[in-house]
């Protein structure tokens, strides 16, 4: 297990909100810490702590006002640590290239692949044969319904029709080089993780997976170890010292 750190930025600024609560009408949300220092600072933090392999989230739409601010931000971390971190929000084969060139490892892609409620294999083609393979992570952020995890797109508003099970990253994992599963009922509550996702996520072992949300001690780090059977990387968000929570960042850097 590694640790994968974050920057979310959200209206320009990097801050830990509830995932749940994220709306695009007035681009709401509710937040739990609103950092002072900008994506940069993170960035940096990262690199010398040497942490490869977090992501930085746009968490605005195109369309929304902050958009622009928020992309500053983000193309400010990637330039102060090239090829150690990830970037996801609004990605597609447009925007994709220019986000690899100012220094992303990897793009994160959610929305443009699950195209209304299903699977587009002509758009995971598309990115794929945009970015290479090996540039390609796919976001399987879920949430729980009926019983099942279901991936959700748009900032985590809208349900998707598909179910997320090793038997389905099997058939992604074609496709790309890693994942990553915001557990979006539980992402930025720090009251625990999702057991059972982590279990599901477990069972799957061909590509790197990094899991996010609920963690709030490091209890709950050893939950998830022994949930995912030691095979899934753990992103901590607002639990961290550095986000105003309690646990040390640098226990957690340790771990890589």
């Amino acid at each position: 297990m590694k640790f994968r750190p974050c920057i979310d930025i959200h209206n320009g600024q990097v801050k830990q909100i509830v995932g749940g609560s994220l709306k695009d009408q007035g681009d709401q949300a509710a937040e739990n810490f609103v950092s002072e220092q900008d994506a940069a600072f993170y960035a940096e933090l990262y690199r010398k702590s040497g942490l490869k392999g977090g992501h930085v989230i746009l968490l605005n739409g195109k369309d929304s006002p902050y958009y622009e601010a928020t992309r500053k931000q983000a193309l400010l971390a990637l330039g102060k640590y090239p090829g150690g971190l990830q970037i996801g929000g609004g990605i597609n084969p447009e925007n994709a290239p220019e986000y690899l060139e100012a220094g992303a490892s990897h793009v994160i892609v959610t929305s443009y692949v699950f195209k209304n409620g299903v699977i587009s294999w002509d758009n995971l083609e598309k990115i794929r044969d945009t970015v290479g393979k090996e540039h390609l992570v796919l976001d399987l952020s879920c949430r729980k319904k009926d019983g099942s995890y279901y991936i959700v797109t748009d900032r985590w508003q809208n349900f998707t029709e598909e179910i997320v099970t090793p038997e389905l990253m099997n058939k992604l994992g074609s496709y790309c080089d890693e994942f990553l599963v915001h557990a979006v009922d539980v992402e930025g509550k720090a009251h625990g993780v999702e057991k059972e996702l982590a279990t599901i996520l477990g069972g799957y072992t061909a590509h790197p997976v990094t899991y996010a949300g609920g963690v709030g001690s490091m209890e709950d780090i050893e939950v998830l170890r022994e949930a995912g059977q030691g095979r899934l990387d753990v992103t901590v968000g607002s639990a961290l010292d550095i986000f105003g929570g309690s646990i040390p960042f640098e226990t957690l850097a340790a771990m890589k």
